[in-house]
């Protein structure tokens, strides 16, 4: 290591910022966010400072102790711009440290790529080798910590106090943070809700035992409702995926794709839960109950859907279950099938020139074919999604062309939305179903029906990763 890291207190500590251009304003914009008190040396500012009046002072350059008592100064030249490499020395001269943007060899200290979750920071630098392969580094840690780990972090630093005079050895502290760390206090405030966290932290140190371990009650479990999505698996949330990387037990069904359940961790169990149609593993009830088993012995639970649970998914009757048992949830929605098939199919739900609202509906109900409002769904300029409506795809179309809709109203069908094998075909009402009978579609599908489905030559991009069949449209 040629380089130490340290952070720096620079509230009300003097800054000089050299340099005019765009920079130089985000040095002195990230410098006094810091609070430090932030002098800029430039004979002619760019307009990127206006914004910016009020947070820095103008510095003199020929004054003859400009530089004295800076701690620390910056050199922010633009793309083409040699450094003065006198007036570096002349700062240096004067006891302060010196960065050059991009001149790492004139540079006493270099600034790293910055992750800001406040108070939690995390810098990353390349010694100034690869300053691009830093941030890169940094985006994808942002798509690993949430932003609630700052508060996380805000909350233990206000109870270091409270714990301190409880447990005076070191080692017990550190096996209680360990423990607050990995717990429901921590994804509590992950989840957003800061005072219940708040309590729970209180009642974890005034009943800690003296090695910092839990008291004696039982171990409480949480359930965690998931929508994974249509099946591609980048677009799984980053929520979604830290709660797939902490469940102890997860229940899952046929609509989750197993390229998904790799991002599961690795040592949690899994337990198929269903559900084919009219072939289910286990009975709704049955999930539940099992869901407030698992959560009552203290595991972590996931239960993975497919798409988004609260759209025709069934999570509302889940979490009602877990509701009433007073078993600890929360729900992370996820990418809806129509969202999802829809964008991959190239079909915009909505658009200015075809559709200017957009219906999602079942096809299936409790006894077969669901019976729908047919004169709020068959209107002007409005798209309509059907979920698992391929089983009655007949029966659907019969009604639609019934209750009034135009035989030549285009319809799309997706089968294996967002997957490597999707299958997207186009018709009218009046000749889909045949359609979907001579390709042997079998699902899971989501149908579209609407002017937007003409868009689809225009705006299709996803290529499935096989060589598509001729019939495919």
């Amino acid at each position: 290591m040629n380089r130490l890291p340290i952070f720096l207190d620079l509230r009300d500590r003097r800054v000089a910022v050299v340099g005019q251009g765009s920079l130089a304003a985000r040095r002195v914009d990230t410098l006094s966010r810091a609070g430090a008190e932030v002098s800029l040396f430039a004979e002619h500012p760019s307009d990127e400072f206006a914004p910016l009046e009020g947070k820095y002072r103008h510095g003199d350059f020929s004054a003859p102790e400009a530089f004295a008592g800076f701690g620390i100064a910056y050199f922010a030249y633009e793309p083409g711009e040699q450094p003065n490499e006198a007036l570096i020395a002349r700062v240096r001269e004067a006891g302060t440290l010196v960065n050059v943007a991009d001149y790492p060899a004139l540079s006493d200290f270099i600034t790293p790529s910055v992750l800001d979750r406040s108070p939690l920071v995390i810098a990353i630098a390349t010694g100034g080798d690869a300053p691009l392969l830093g941030r890169m580094l940094k985006a994808r840690l942002e798509t690993l910590i949430p932003a609630n780990y700052g508060r996380l972090a805000a909350l233990a630093g206000a109870a270091r106090a409270a714990l301190a005079k409880k447990l005076t050895n070191q080692q017990a502290r550190l096996r209680f943070w360990e423990r607050v760390y990995d717990g429901p206090i921590a994804e509590t405030m992950l989840a957003g809700d800061d005072a219940t966290a708040k309590s729970m932290l209180d009642r974890e140190i005034e009943s800690c035992r003296p090695d910092g371990s839990a008291s004696g009650d039982a171990p409480t479990g949480e359930v965690y409702l998931v929508g994974a999505g249509p099946g591609d698996p980048d677009l799984l949330t980053f929520r979604a995926f830290r709660l797939m990387q902490q469940a102890d037990v997860v229940l899952y069904d046929q609509l989750v794709e197993p390229a998904i359940m790799d991002r599961v961790r690795r040592d949690a169990e899994r337990i198929y839960v269903g559900k084919k149609r009219a072939n289910h593993a286990l009975q709704q009830e049955e999930i539940g109950e099992l869901m407030v088993k698992l959560a009552r012995e203290g595991k972590r639970v996931l239960r993975l859907k497919g798409g988004d649970p609260f759209i025709f998914g069934r999570g509302g009757e889940e979490i009602e279950k877990l509701a009433a048992h007073r078993v600890p949830f929360q729900v992370c929605p996820g990418v809806t099938a129509a969202a999802g098939c829809s964008s991959y199919a190239g079909i915009p739900l909505t658009h200015r020139d075809y559709a200017q609202s957009c219906v999602f509906v079942t096809g299936h109900g409790r006894d077969g074919p669901i019976q729908l409002d047919w004169a709020s769904i068959i209107r002007p300029r409005q798209t309509v999604a059907v979920y698992m409506g391929l089983a009655h795809l007949d029966f659907l179309t019969k009604e639609f062309m019934r209750h009034g809709a135009d035989p030549a109203l285009p319809v799309a069908i997706v089968e294996n939305g967002t997957r490597p094998n999707q299958i997207t075909l186009t018709g009218t009402i009046a000749d889909i179903a045949a359609k979907a009978a001579a390709h042997g579609l079998r699902g899971p599908t989501i149908i579209i029906v609407g002017e937007v489905v003409t868009l689809r030559d225009k705006l299709n991009w996803y290529t499935p990763h096989r060589a598509p069949e001729a019939s495919d449209a």
